[in-house]
């Protein structure tokens, strides 16, 4: 048996959860189809999920196909839930994007195909709502090369489209036209391929064609398109024949150091951790102590308790879990998502998509559940580290980063419903980055007035290109002083860098120590530490902010926001009145492309106004116009700068206070 972690992805309601539930009914799982409508459907087990008719959290359920195990991952299609699906890509071998035949391309498939090729993920397309009123084939066919890829190739024929008739028959040998169309698609990435049809076209075999697809669809050059109805069962079996026979097994080896992902954790009704891991190489076994380590460094260890495996459309427990299979773990307290068990390595890591653009303030309705709240949040933290927990000690505040409106709701709903904590939020704002604009450097030295620390920090900030992040340099030798104070401010340097001048996350830069001393250990005659003479990592993570602030205001920062791209269907006619609301919300157009009766505009728009956009359309253009958005990078803030309001004590005040306490006791 060969194993295949499948992901089912798509824009919101193009019909995946079904999918996933025909995909089920086909292998035997289930006797009878679930509902959307109905919240019925087996991966949709949230009982939020099933009452908004939409997925929230990615689900693991297995069957098996042929000689092949599917372990299928259903995964959220709302865009206020993408860190669902960034989880996801990471332990897949292979996915289906679902098309909407009515909706056809829209923002969010886009930015999937985008995702999946970058990361080389074989992926199949899925043209689902063939029965639908409006479903379409060669026009769909022509955006999809247009709008995802031209490396694509329609794997049969509809007839009786819009129909509950709607059938699909798979393209055979006896079709040229499917003969010639592959033909051309493979060649274009195959140079044997291509000189094979040039000597002898007839030479090249209908079965040595569709080797060559699999060989280039697993290499994720090219995507088949099937199209079906995932309500009426058109279509599933090409599907399924699809799915087996070109995508790739997972690969690894048993026997190897074991190595696995953590993409998703839970907690069982008693309150218990749970993590769900794809085993990339090796064994885990129950009773196991198995290391984890997170991508920032943090480590830890747990003795596994249960290991379960998911199987026929359940989860049975299992005395170990080998390469390429997905288990769910228990016993692993501290582990988190995006943690990697067993033996370390480097994995290619990193964002895959836009970081959560919003963020809200959220207050328990009751006073007195404060601390309930924390406890929750923290609980809603560990299943989605995005939504970033940001306590603010000076006002007694707790702030959330969101993608959106939506994804509010779902938090809201959550704490009712499985913490008992209602809670009200405050108008949601943007979150905004700071950016340096120049060099700047500061050094304070121990035991040199006004200094009230024992230590001894310089530190320079330097820009650094668009996207890098925050890197942190030495010009200091590791030996001037104890390890354990080098580490003291290299961490609070990124800690410090969540707040820059205005309050936002400074971000894109190069941090570099210049200067470094301290007071070895000392002790009085008799014996005892004194801390007076000796320097601490208490005076490095106390002075190491006050230095760091102090170069970051010489370089000075620039605030950008984030913004939209966005594209516009809308009545030619209707343009005029829309471009004052465009001006009104920041956007800039592009020059608009008519095509009949219809024009497109495409532009950027503050990722804050996007909501206002969509609101103000139909009024503007008699309710035909259709917007598609997505994250498109930031820009610089023009106009007045927004400020963040600190969560701790500004450490550019804060200095001038201890400056002033130094002075008064030492007068």
């Amino acid at each position: 048996m060969h194993t295949l972690n499948l992901g089912i992805l798509a824009h919101v309601d193009a019909g995946k959860t079904s999918l996933t539930e025909r995909l089920l009914h086909t292998a035997g799982v289930v006797d009878t189809l679930g509902s959307v409508d109905d919240g019925s459907t087996r991966t949709d087990s949230l009982a939020l999920e099933r009452r908004r008719g939409i997925t929230i959290k990615s689900a693991v359920v297995s069957f098996t196909l042929g000689t092949t195990t599917v372990n299928l991952i259903d995964t959220p299609g709302h865009p206020d839930f993408i860190a669902e699906v960034e989880r996801v890509l990471g332990v897949l071998d292979g996915a289906v994007l679902v098309v909407s035949a009515v909706e056809g391309v829209q923002a969010q498939t886009r930015v999937l195909l985008r995702t999946l090729r970058r990361l080389r993920i074989p992926t199949l397309l899925f043209v689902n709502k063939t029965d639908r009123t409006g479903a379409r084939y060669g026009s769909l066919l022509t955006s999809i090369a247009e709008r995802l890829s031209p490396d694509t190739v329609a794997m049969g024929a509809t007839r009786r489209l819009g129909t509950r008739e709607a059938a699909t028959a798979p393209f055979t040998a006896a079709d040229p036209g499917f003969t010639a169309a592959l033909t051309e698609l493979l060649t274009r990435h195959d140079d044997e391929l291509l000189a094979a049809y040039v000597d002898d076209p007839a030479a090249l075999t209908h079965a040595q064609l569709l080797e060559a697809l699999a060989g280039q669809t697993a290499r994720c050059l090219v995507h088949p398109v099937f199209f079906g109805s995932a309500a009426t069962g058109a279509g599933i079996d090409a599907l399924v024949d699809g799915i087996t026979g070109l995508l790739p097994a997972a690969t690894g080896d048993a026997r190897a150091p074991a190595r696995g992902t953590v993409f998703k954790v839970d907690r069982t009704p008693g309150g218990e951790r749970t993590a769900y891991v794809r085993m990339v190489e090796g064994t885990v076994r129950t009773r196991e102590v198995l290391r984890f380590r997170s991508p920032d460094g943090r480590e830890g260890e747990g003795k596994v308790s249960a290991v379960g495996l998911f199987e026929d459309g359940g989860e049975v427990p299992a005395p170990a879990v080998g390469a390429g299979r997905i288990a769910r773990l228990k016993g692993l307290t501290g582990i988190r998502i995006g943690d990697s068990v067993g033996e370390a390595r480097a994995e290619a890591g990193g964002r895959h998509f836009a970081p959560p653009t919003l963020e809200t303030v959220v207050l328990p309705v009751r006073p007195e559940d404060r601390g309930a709240l924390h406890v929750a949040l923290g609980h809603l933290a560990d299943q989605d580290p995005l939504i970033a927990v940001r306590r603010d000690d000076i006002r007694r505040e707790v702030s959330l980063s969101l993608y959106g409106e939506v994804q509010k709701e779902v938090i809201q709903a959550t704490l009712a419903d499985e913490f008992g904590v209602d809670v009200t939020f405050r108008t949601t704002t943007t979150i905004c980055l700071e950016r340096p604009v120049g060099t700047g450097s500061a050094a304070e030295f121990i035991d040199t007035d006004p200094n009230p620390f024992l230590a001894t920090v310089g530190l320079r900030v330097d820009p650094a290109p668009y996207g890098s992040g925050v890197e942190f340099r030495r010009e200091v030798e590791l030996g001037s002083m104890p390890y354990s104070l080098m580490r003291a401010v290299e961490e609070t340097v990124h800690s410090t860098l969540s707040q820059g001048i205005h309050g936002w996350q400074v971000t894109d830069c190069v941090v570099t120590q210049t200067h470094s001393g301290y007071w070895p250990r000392q002790s009085h005659s008799h014996g005892t530490f004194d801390k007076s003479m000796s320097s601490t990592a208490g005076d490095f993570r106390n002075l190491t902010p006050l230095v760091l602030m102090d170069a970051l205001r010489r370089a000075g920062t620039r605030v950008y926001e984030p913004m939209h791209r966005f594209r516009l269907e809308l009545p030619t006619d209707t343009f005029g009145a829309l471009v004052p609301v465009l001006a009104r919300l920041g956007a800039v157009p592009e020059p608009p492309e008519q095509r009949g009766t219809l024009c497109t505009v495409e532009g950027v728009v503050p990722a804050a106004r996007v909501h206002e956009l969509q609101q103000s359309l139909p009024g503007a253009t008699r309710g035909e116009g259709a917007l598609e958005s997505a994250f498109d990078g930031h820009r610089p803030v023009t106009g007045p700068v927004p400020e963040r309001p600190r969560t701790d004590h500004d450490p550019l005040h804060r200095k001038e206070y201890l400056l002033r306490t130094v002075r008064r006791v030492a007068g």
